[in-house]
């Protein structure tokens, strides 16, 4: 088979944390041939699915979904290992003639996609980021900007993990991060759809998909991940909720006061993604609501 011309395109459903991206997602996949790519940088671990609301296996059933459950707990796992999983995928999805989906709220992921990006080439390096991590935000960042201020310029200064990572790839090649990441036209051409709606109802939603995961087992999922050995520092626990869930299980917290800061923790996410999808963004074709998303994203397709 030929290969399909550059101008193929990719849809992208992009959005914060409970917007209804997966479900625009499966009522796509009823009128249209799909492949879905995971671009939610928790839901490539296996074992951890009901706190991070991975799609379901018969969700998954509706069509054939890609970068979910790939690594295990303690595997390192980085953004150019998901530029090559994706690329890889999307350019298999094109060959047999489906269109690619790429679903997530993970920032970085979807615009490293969508945008071509070339990223460093450097293996994470766990015990350099466990002392870097006890510096706290504010001192990293001021770390970052003496050695690349084009990077900290880049990086909002409570982004842990970016920065992080920027003064990894320093110290492991001397080379400055910003001066190691180009851009490149992708080979498809990206459609963005996504959807936005009062912060008001993002948080009732958020705390009803809280109440919704705690009926499907979370804690007991928190239990069984701990019982195998898995830590809460784990860079995976980050997820929003977990660490939470994992001190109440220690009995540091109770079950209410854990839920509570899994909600801000999610409530903080929401903010995070506000910074990488604008609504000022003319290249995101935004709905209202989620009932609206699926004919935004068909819209984007044009």
């Amino acid at each position: 088979m030929a290969p399909k011309p550059p101008s193929s395109p990719v849809l992208f459903i992009v959005g914060p944390t409970t917007s209804g991206k997966t479900s625009a997602a499966l009522g796509l996949a009823e009128r249209l041939p799909i492949e879905v790519i995971n671009a939610d940088s928790r839901q490539v671990y296996r074992r951890m699915s009901i706190g991070t609301a991975k799609p379901t296996a018969v969700e998954q059933s509706v069509a054939p979904h890609h970068l979910f459950d790939v690594v295990d707990l303690d595997e390192p796992f980085s953004l150019a290992a998901f530029l090559d999983f994706a690329r890889a995928v999307i350019a298999e999805a094109r060959e047999r003639d489906r269109l690619p989906v790429v679903v997530g709220g993970t920032g970085q992921y979807v615009w490293a996609l969508a945008e071509g990006w070339q990223v460093p080439r450097v293996a994470a390096q766990p015990d350099l980021r466990r002392r870097l991590e006890e510096e706290g935000a504010e001192a990293l960042h001021a770390r970052l900007r003496r050695i690349d201020p084009s990077a900290a310029d880049a990086i909002h200064p409570n982004n842990v993990r970016r920065i992080v990572r920027a003064i990894e790839v320093f110290e492991a090649t001397g080379q400055r991060f910003s001066d190691q990441q180009r851009r490149e036209d992708p080979p498809f051409t990206p459609r963005l759809a996504g959807v936005l709606m009062p912060r008001g109802e993002l948080h009732l939603r958020i705390d009803q998909r809280i109440a919704r995961m705690v009926t499907d087992g979370w804690v007991e999922e928190v239990r069984a991940l701990l019982a195998m050995g898995y830590t809460p520092e784990l860079s995976a626990f980050s997820s929003a909720g977990y660490r939470e869930i994992a001190a109440h299980l220690a009995g540091e917290l109770s079950l209410d006061e854990a839920l509570e800061r899994a909600r801000i923790a999610h409530r903080a996410l929401v903010r995070r993604q506000a910074l990488w999808f604008r609504a000022s963004d003319e290249r995101i074709a935004w709905s209202d609501n989620p009932a609206e998303l699926l004919a935004a994203a068909e819209a984007a397709l044009g």
